[in-house]
C-alpha cells in the first residue's frame, strides 16, 4: 500500500541534515528547543506523525509502525542524522536496520521498545504493564480525554500537567492517544524482528542513546539492553530529567547530541586525515 503523505517543518539553517522524530501525543513542534540551540550547526526535518499535528489520521491499514516508517522514508533523501524520540526513537531504529545507507547516524532518545527489556528484565515489564493500566481503562471504557490525561502523567513527569495545558493540545493528546494500543505490536513484541540473532549487532553507524536519570526505570532497561546489542553505542544519562527530556532539557540534549557529532567528525577526519566542518 502507498505511504501516507506527512506534514513536515523544518527548524535551523545549518548545513547538517538530521531528521527528527517525536513521540506519541505530541508533535513535530516537540523539537524546537533542542533545534534553537544547534540552529547554526544543523537543520532539522521534522514530520509529524500519522494522527498527530498536520498529518492526516493513521487510515487503519497495516501495522502502524509499518506505515510510520513507510510515511517518513521519502524524507531521507541522502544520508542524513536521524533522531527520534519515545516511540519515535523505534522508528529511527527501523531506518537505521532497514535502511542503512540512508542513516548517517543513530540517536535514540527514551526508546519505548519494551520488548529488549520483555527478554532482559521481564518483571520490569510487568511492573509498567500495572503502573499503565489506568490508561488503557480508560480506552477500554472509551474516554479518549481521561486516557490521553493518564498517559500524559504516567510519562510527562516534570513538565505541566493537565489542566494547565492549552485546550488545543489536550485535543491534539485525545487525538493522538487513539494509535498508542497499535503500537503495542512493534513496541512490545517485535513484530520487526529487531531483536533476532545478528539484526542490531550488524547495525554500523554511529549511536547514541539517551535517557533521563529520572526516568521510569524500563527505560532503563531498554537503553542498556541495546547499548550491550549495538556495536560501539553511546549510552548516556541527562541527570535530573525525565521521559521528556527534549522539551524539558532541551540544552543538555543538545549538548551530548553536537558532543555526539564532533565525536564523528573527528573520527572520520582521522580515516582521512584531514579536517572538516561540523556537516
Amino acid at each position: 500500500m502507498p505511504p501516507q503523505p506527512v506534514f513536515s517543518r523544518s527548524f535551523g539553517h545549518g548545513p547538517r541534515q538530521v531528521l527528527a522524530l517525536h513521540c506519541t501525543i505530541a508533535f513535530s513542534g516537540a523539537w524546537r528547543g533542542v533545534a534553537s540551540v544547534m540552529e547554526t550547526e544543523t537543520t532539522f526535518v521534522a514530520p509529524d506523525m500519522l494522527s498527530h499535528g498536520g498529518s492526516p489520521d493513521w487510515d487503519g491499514e497495516g501495522d502502524f509502525q509499518d506505515r510510520s516508517v513507510d510515511a517518513v522514508v521519502p524524507l531521507l533523501r541522502e544520508p542524513m542524522d536521524v533522531v527520534g524520540h519515545s516511540f519515535g526513537a523505534t522508528v529511527a531504529l527501523r531506518l537505521a536496520v532497514e535502511h542503512p545507507e540512508l542513516v548517517r547516524s543513530l540517536t535514540m532518545i527514551e526508546p519505548v521498545f519494551f520488548a529488549v527489556a520483555m527478554e532482559d528484565d521481564p518483571e520490569l515489564v510487568e511492573r509498567h504493564r500495572h503502573e499503565a493500566e489506568p490508561v488503557w481503562q480508560a480506552m477500554r471504557e472509551g474516554d479518549s480525554a481521561l486516557a490521553a490525561r493518564r498517559f500524559n502523567r504516567l510519562w510527562s513527569s516534570g513538565g505541566p500537567r493537565w489542566p494547565e495545558l492549552p485546550e488545543a493540545t489536550r485535543a491534539a493528546m485525545t487525538r493522538g492517544i487513539q494509535i498508542v494500543p497499535a503500537c503495542d505490536p512493534a513496541v512490545f513484541g517485535d513484530r520487526a524482528g529487531l531483536l533476532k540473532p545478528g539484526v542490531l549487532q550488524a547495525l554500523s553507524m554511529p549511536t547514541l542513546l539517551l535517557r533521563g536519570g529520572d526516568t521510569h526505570p524500563i527505560i532503563g532497561a531498554v537503553n542498556d539492553g541495546l547499548a550491550r546489542r549495538i556495536p560501539g553505542a553511546t549510552n548516556h544519562v541527562v541527570k535530573g530529567a525525565g521521559h521528556m527530556l527534549p522539551m524539558t532539557h532541551p540544552g543538555q540534549v543538545s549538548e551530548e547530541t553536537l558532543r555526539f557529532y564532533r565525536r564523528m567528525q573527528e573520527r572520520d577526519a582521522r580515516a582521512t586525515g584531514g579536517g572538516e566542518d561540523l556537516v
